[in-house]
């Protein structure tokens, strides 16, 4: 029986607001470093290639085929593709063309999403370890007790992932050495996103938690009617998530008190992804929401055929996501029209990556995709 879990070159001189907590300048290269990028939002906003003029001209660059389904998300640093798969293995891809540099190979399934920082590669696996390897080589720096599907986020210099322990982990990167631990009543999947020197993490005890980055302390939960497997997204001083109870939820990062929420027709575990003033998000409704940043207020809903566990992606005006229809889509960031969609063997659970005019996304035919302009 088929196991469901959740998980989860531009050259650019753009310039781009500051509000929604952007930098204010783009580089030649711009990677994907880890599950929420680097600014826990799912947001490219220095792609200029892809667009919603062009990305209807989109079509398969590669596929790399590993031996089991590809839940895990992919990172993209300096022409390299990082993705992990059911099979044990945590591969090393060309970008541009697919071809294997490296697997490592661990002792249970990747659903992890792997983060890069400083020439490390960092993930999850359900071993019950956090694994170190060497960016360019695949060779192990170190490895930590505490693990599962929860993606890591890499912030100064320190690794944050939830554990099937209940725990969330504080790690030092360099030598993986336990700088605090919080436990909650439940397992955490949930990936952290960390901003302002506060982590925010979900758990399968239907909480939300806001806690010191430096000491692990609890500043607040927010409890909802369900398990929390999505990961929060930050932005403006906003936290949304998702939970199980159906709804998406929007919190003060300070207080954790709630702004508004929004209910849809069934369970949420897909991670918000904000840009320019929207949330984005799927259901097992089989729906994709854009809502309103500010108010909740629905934008659109697109409908696709399946449940959409995926994370969307967004770069350009441009909405990248799966769905268990073996579909991935691209749509219209602000009329939720469909601008292309790609059939793969499988359910797509994976969350795109999207990077330097390229989309990356797994399936669960076992395959990882890039897909590029024609």
């Amino acid at each position: 029986m088929k196991r469901i879990r959740f998980s989860v070159l531009i050259l650019c001189a753009c310039f781009v607001s500051v509000a929604w907590g952007t930098p204010t300048a783009c580089t030649a290269d711009t990677p994907w470093v880890e599950f929420h990028r680097s600014n826990m939002q799912r947001w490219n906003w220095c792609e200029n290639l892809l667009s919603v003029s062009t990305v209807g001209n989109l079509g398969l660059k590669w596929s790399f085929a590993t031996s089991d389904y590809v839940f895990s998300s992919p990172a993209v640093v300096n022409a390299v593709v990082y993705v992990g798969s059911d099979d044990h293995n945590l591969y090393a891809l060309n970008a541009t063309t697919g071809a294997k540099l490296w697997s490592f190979t661990t002792g249970a399934v990747l659903g992890s999403s792997p983060a890069v920082a400083n020439g490390v590669v960092y993930v999850d696996s359900y071993d019950n370890n956090v694994y170190a390897l060497n960016a360019t080589t695949g060779t192990t720096l170190w490895n930590s007790s505490g693990g599962g599907f929860s993606s890591p986020a890499v912030v100064n210099a320190v690794v944050y992932v939830g554990s099937d322990d209940r725990k969330m982990y504080a790690l030092n990167a360099t030598t993986g050495a336990k700088l605090w631990n919080y436990t909650t009543a439940g397992t955490v999947l949930s990936s952290p996103a960390v901003a302002n020197g506060v982590v925010y993490v979900g758990s399968y005890d239907n909480n939300v938690y806001a806690l010191n980055a430096s000491t692990g302390a609890k500043l607040w939960k927010y409890t909802t009617g369900g398990y929390v497997v999505s990961s929060p997204a930050v932005a403006n001083g906003v936290v949304y998530v998702g939970s199980y109870d159906k709804n998406v939820y929007a919190l003060n990062a300070s207080t954790g008190a709630k702004l508004w929420s929004y209910a849809t027709g069934d369970v949420v575990t897909s991670s918000p992804a904000v840009a320019n003033g929207a949330v984005y998000f799927g259901s097992y409704d089989k729906k994709v929401y854009a809502l309103s940043a500010k108010t909740g207020v629905k934008l659109w809903s697109y409908t696709t055929g399946g449940l959409v566990y995926s994370s969307p992606a967004v770069a350009n005006g441009v909405v990248y996501v799966g769905s268990y229809d073996k579909n991935v889509y691209a749509l219209n960031a602000k009329t939720g029209a469909k601008l292309w969609s790609y059939t793969t063997g499988g359910g797509v659970y994976t969350s795109p990556s999207v990077a330097n005019g390229l989309v990356y996304v797994g399936s669960d035919d076992g395959n990882v995709y890039a897909f590029g302009l024609k």
